[in-house]
């Protein structure tokens, strides 16, 4: 009988081929978070039991541009670019569960098979994408992080735009948002592969930082536009009431969670 190895499949003799490496997973990247409020009813919708609604502010969305290069434990994938770089757009609420406040992530594009290959372990509901976002430099004609500076930032998904957004900073802030400011919350499921079965897993997990550090903050005002596509949903919570929107750079360690239900 063959030992097999990798954290994930395909699963060798030596383990290399795994599609990621084992946890812990280290993460540095740029942020783009645009808030606004839309009908709680849509967010509710999207909250499967055990969870309900955020006690305060129900309708409060995030949508989230992130350019992150990200490793393992190693740090080897740092200097094999193409391992270690992807982008992705997510869309954040707030739910209960059992008294406690947590972010959930409801929709999330990325555009490399790895990113996707990690969502499957952490809950997050991960789809291929195309994502792009203005990145500041301190030469030419990029964006500074200044007052009046000012960030694009796309998503689109087989073959359709599904957002796009214009942040304009105004100054420094002392945070980075709140819808997406808690431990989330996440269900891990897979099918049974027995037609008509009880899903083969089906939990409620919590999953936050083991490892946190992040620059300053800026806030402003964003130009944010929805659309609709054949095979997407995230366009039905609609802008009812800007909040703001922020950048930042931050530097995130992801080393597991926890059952919660």
């Amino acid at each position: 009988m063959a030992t097999v190895r990798g954290f994930l499949y395909p699963q060798t003799a030596t383990g290399r081929s795994s599609l990621i490496p084992s946890p812990p997973w280290h993460y540095s990247g740029d942020l783009l978070t645009v808030e606004y409020r839309t009908d709680p009813a849509r967010v509710a919708e999207l909250l499967p039991e055990p969870l309900s609604p955020a006690p305060e502010d129900p309708g409060a969305v995030a949508i989230i541009w992130a350019d992150w290069q990200s490793c393992s434990e190693s740090r080897e994938e740092l200097l094999d670019p193409v391992r270690a770089q992807y982008k992705e757009c997510f869309v954040v609420v707030r739910c209960s569960f059992e008294g406690r406040t947590y972010s959930r992530c409801v929709y999330i594009w990325v555009d490399k098979d790895f990113a996707i290959g990690r969502g499957l372990h952490q809950g997050y509901p991960k789809k291929l994408g195309s994502i792009h976002q203005t990145r500041p430099h301190p030469y030419g004609p990029a964006p500074r992080l200044e007052p009046g500076a000012r960030f694009g930032a796309t998503l689109a998904a087989a073959d359709r735009r599904l957002a796009e957004a214009v942040v304009t900073l105004r100054e420094p802030s002392e945070t980075n948002g709140f819808v997406n400011g808690h431990p989330m919350a996440h269900h891990r499921f897979l099918p049974s592969i027995e037609p008509g079965q009880a899903p083969a897993l089906n939990e409620l997990v919590e999953a936050g930082a083991a490892g946190f550090e992040a620059g300053q903050a800026w806030k402003g005002e964003a130009e944010l536009t929805l659309l609709d596509a054949p095979t997407e949903e995230m366009s039905l919570l609609t802008i009812e009431e800007p909040i703001g929107a922020y950048y930042r750079q931050v530097g995130v360690v992801w080393n597991g969670g926890r059952r919660l239900a």
